[in-house]
């Protein structure tokens, strides 16, 4: 975590930095909204700033905009001014922190930002297994691909992979692709050239270059476009990349790692995903499964986040009750860790005896989790297929029914066409189709004519 400081603060720097640090922060500090933006352009990055309220922080987002830089900003001012506050916040920064600074809050806003504090936790043998092959691979140079639904815990694992290689001394940057508007996610990996478009003023170091030595994490890498993967793929491939507006070659030394959520091969069929791309960054999968095929890591992760939200909320120490442990099993857990995380954070707060049962166990709602009836089931499967829908065409999802439906009836033409509601031919006229794309199309029955 890249914590960078800007203005005086009111003479409150050090006890904010100390506590940043403490929480695992690396620190920096510059006066004027003017050096922030310099620092940013030269490379040494931030994960987050924390900028004195009274400095023009609309300015400093306007001018790191215009430099396509994109950095969260928190305000920070001394003592509790409700006008100051709000008019940060409209100016654009996410947050205000009061000074003297409040340890736990200046810890909930980092934590916030990053997952750098966070553990592996792997109890149950399914992902005990993930963390093998992670450490098997760990100290190579291979690119690897970490696969799993959101919320199940991508970017923990890439951190981990980090943390075990012999890069770990260097920088780890990560870069959520899907985060960052088409037109600034050029500039934010490869950087640019003074001149490079309007507001370009000087060069800027991108995170390419910011990672050199390290590791450059490519979150969501499905969201990148297919330009930008034209320019990725060399880079993976030369070890050299072109900052936007440049005419030299930049050489680095970096490994990559990349996750999805989302069917890259589907992607690849779609011509939605560059299928040499997909070749180079998935020398090794590491897929994590979703939580409800992990229940042994259920109670782990549970008790976790439940001593480190009781410690950040200033509650006593409880551990997770037999009924609460029971209403944790039965609930599927859609949103996986993520998902469990809040729920957890929800039970420290609400509960009151010496134990978190399963009254404090709730959803955002109010409602008990794990109380689920058909009801809940129908809504939780369409939301799963909703979400398997979003950003596919409807000719891709056709192709998907048609070729399912026809290994579902062992390839009978007729019966997959009655059951799809088409003619014959039009399905005959489909799988030639699929069939002269290159796809598999499963054969007839002994008898029947194709």
């Amino acid at each position: 975590m890249r914590l960078l400081i800007v203005g005086p603060l009111g003479g409150q720097i050090s006890a904010a930095t100390k506590i940043a640090m403490d929480h695992g922060a690396k620190v920096a500090h510059v006066d004027t909204i003017e050096q922030a933006t310099s620092a940013l352009r030269a490379g040494r990055g931030a994960d987050l700033l924390m900028v004195d309220a009274r400095l023009d922080i609309a300015a400093l987002i306007g001018a790191n905009e215009a430099e396509h830089i994109v950095v969260p900003i928190v305000a920070a001012g001394v003592g509790v001014d409700p006008m100051i506050a709000a008019r940060s916040i409209r100016a654009g920064a996410r947050e205000y922190i009061s000074l003297p600074p409040d340890a736990e809050l200046i810890a909930a806003v980092l934590a916030a930002v990053c997952d750098d504090e966070r553990p592996l936790i792997a109890a149950d043998q399914a992902m005990k297994q993930v963390v093998t092959l992670a450490d098997q691979i760990a100290a190579s140079d291979a690119s690897i691909m970490i696969t799993g639904e959101s919320g199940v815990g991508k970017e923990v694992l890439a951190r981990y992979v980090h943390k075990k290689s012999k890069r770990k001394d260097k920088p780890f940057i990560a870069v959520n692709c899907a985060a960052i508007p088409e037109q600034l996610l050029e500039s934010e990996l490869f950087g640019h050239e003074k001149g490079a478009f309007t507001g370009a003023v000087a060069r800027r170091i991108g995170k390419f270059e910011e990672a050199d030595g390290g590791t450059l994490l490519l979150d969501e890498i499905s969201e990148m476009d297919l330009r930008l993967q034209s320019k990725l793929l060399r880079a993976l491939q030369e070890r050299v990349i072109d900052r936007v507006g440049g005419s030299k070659p930049v050489p680095v030394n970096i490994r990559v790692l990349a996750t999805s959520n989302r069917d890259l091969n589907a992607l690849v069929r779609a011509n939605e995903f560059r299928e040499d791309l997909l070749y180079r960054l998935n020398v090794v999968n590491l897929r994590i499964p979703p939580l409800r095929e992990r229940r042994e890591d259920l109670s782990a992760l549970s008790q976790f986040f439940i001593d480190k939200y009781a410690r950040s909320n200033g509650r006593p120490a409880r551990k997770l009750s037999r009924d609460g442990l029971a209403q944790v099993m039965e609930h599927r857990w859609p949103g996986n860790v993520r998902e469990l995380e809040n729920a957890m954070h929800r039970a420290v707060l609400l509960a009151n005896g010496e134990e978190v049962g399963a009254d404090a166990i709730r959803a955002p709602d109010g409602a008990p989790v794990g109380a689920r009836d058909a009801t809940g089931e129908a809504i939780e499967a369409a939301q799963v297929a909703a979400r398997n829908l979003v950003g596919r065409t409807v000719a891709e999802v056709e192709q998907d029914l048609i070729l399912e439906t026809l290994t579902h009836c062992l390839g009978n033409r007729t019966h997959a066409a009655n059951i799809l509601g088409i003619s014959i031919r039009t399905l005959r006229n489909k799988l030639k189709q699929y069939s002269d794309e290159g796809l598999r199309i499963p054969p007839p029955p002994t008898g029947q004519a194709a």
